[in-house]
């Protein structure tokens, strides 16, 4: 009786499994969809004069690769492909080359950090210390002797706000010269080999290098962002974009390491040698990982590697008001939060014509940021990679490169101004919380 019993139940049970595999089987999301320039009030024609400029850069030895995409009004109008991702091995630049986008992390942590502050764990205004107890009473330096550092009390504890909009007071260790950002590197607080719990815990030991919210300073605040996010949803970092970013967006791609099964895609980085010739770097540039193993410090400003389609689906998330292919993440009012000036009224412009937000420049009067519209979004990664948000034009450009060194070509200007110069007809903006 009891096989004959379950036997009964044989085809519920196997209807139940298979739906439960279909349930936590990850579906792989379709390909944006694509368009005619002419569809989305771009010229084809005007758009080739940006496909010749980037193969001149690659026929002229200035640049190995180049990859630039461009979305309007919702589709992709132009996904182009130039140059090689690996010179040595004559293997041509493809669609799903995989790039170190370096501090185009940042965008990626602030949205994780956002989806947070939706469920009520934090406020901006919120001190880091009543998150991060480490670094409660953190001293700022004045000076230095011989003896060490010279310093004094921070007059306020600095704040969530500031964290995210680099004003806390911290450094990068590598981009500027003081007593503190040597403090940095002694202490190797960006060392792959370590975890952010160490690097917390080697922050803390160091003294801020400036009052917080007085002057705007590019620094870890990120990668603290990174740590803030762990203790707010209790998630090791990695886990915690997997599953509420880069799985409900179809973020195949993007990753802290490239997996074997991947690494034919993975792009080769280049430096310029003697006579300003292409060659390949001593090392991995920056940090000296190993790209090709586990990430162990699961670096929140400048860890991740990506695709172009990949970081334009994050994007287009944004430029949608925080929801793609049905998939919401944040609220409309949200991102706007997100990417409007987060400076002190008081505080210096980030750059003429240019405020700060959550994680990424704003530009404030396109007149002054020798831009084009008012409330476009952008930032880039040290290798080059480059990404502006425009949405008064609901436009979106992702540019990506793999290339180190001052002879680099100034791409993201050029590919700014031959992108605009394409376009023949207003935005039409599709959503009425893309307002600038």
């Amino acid at each position: 009786m009891r096989k004959l019993e379950l036997s009964a139940h044989l085809p519920v049970l196997l209807l139940c499994a298979l739906l439960w595999a279909a349930a936590t089987t990850p579906v792989a999301a379709a390909p944006l969809p694509r368009a005619a320039p002419e569809q989305a009030g771009m010229s084809s024609e005007r758009l080739e004069r940006l496909s010749a400029a980037m193969q001149s850069l690659v026929d002229e030895g200035r640049l190995a690769g180049i990859t630039t995409m461009i979305a309007r009004r919702g589709k992709v109008v132009h996904f182009g492909t130039f140059g090689h991702q690996d010179l040595a091995a004559g293997k041509p630049m493809a669609e799903d080359s995989i790039f170190r986008i370096y501090s185009m992390t940042k965008p990626i942590t602030s949205v994780a950090l956002m989806l947070l502050y939706e469920e009520g764990l934090f406020r901006l205004s919120d001190p880091v210390e009543k998150f991060i107890p480490e670094f409660a009473d953190l001293p700022v330096a004045t000076g230095e002797t011989i003896g060490g550092i010279v310093t004094e009390p921070a007059d306020h504890p600095f704040t969530v706000r500031e964290l995210m909009s680099h004003t806390a007071g911290f450094s990068y260790g590598i981009f500027s010269e003081s007593a503190v950002d040597r403090r940095y590197r002694e202490a190797e607080v960006l060392n792959p080999d370590i975890t952010l719990r160490d690097m917390i815990e080697k922050l803390a030991d160091i003294p801020l290098r400036h009052q917080p919210g007085s002057v705007w300073h590019y620094s870890v605040a990120v990668d603290i962002q990174g740590y803030l996010v762990e203790v707010l949803s209790g998630q090791p970092f990695d886990a915690f974009l997997k599953e509420r970013i880069f799985e409900p967006l179809g973020m195949t791609d993007t990753a802290f390491w490239v997996t074997e099964d991947k690494a034919g895609r993975f792009a080769q980085v280049y430096v310029y040698g003697e006579d300003s010739q292409l060659e390949l770097p001593q090392a991995e540039p920056l940090r000296d990982r190993d790209y090709l193993t586990p990430a162990k410090l699961l670096s929140g400003g400048g860890g991740l590697v990506s695709t172009s389609e990949d970081y334009m689906r994050f994007c287009q998330m944004l430029l949608n008001g925080g929801e793609l292919d049905g998939v919401r993440l944040l609220a409309p009012s949200t991102v706007r939060l997100m990417r409007r000036n987060q400076l002190p009224k008081d505080h210096p412009e980030f750059s003429p014509g240019q405020g700060f937000g959550l994680n990424f420049a704003v530009v404030l009067d396109p007149v002054e940021a020798d831009g084009v519209s008012k409330g476009e979004y952008y930032w880039g990664g040290a290798a080059g990679t480059w990404f502006w948000i425009d949405p008064i034009e609901d436009l979106i450009f992702v540019g990506m490169i793999q290339q180190f060194g001052e002879q680099r070509p100034d791409v993201r200007s050029l590919s700014r101004r031959l992108t605009y110069q394409a376009i023949l007809e207003p935005g039409r903006r599709r959503h009425r919380h893309a307002r600038p």
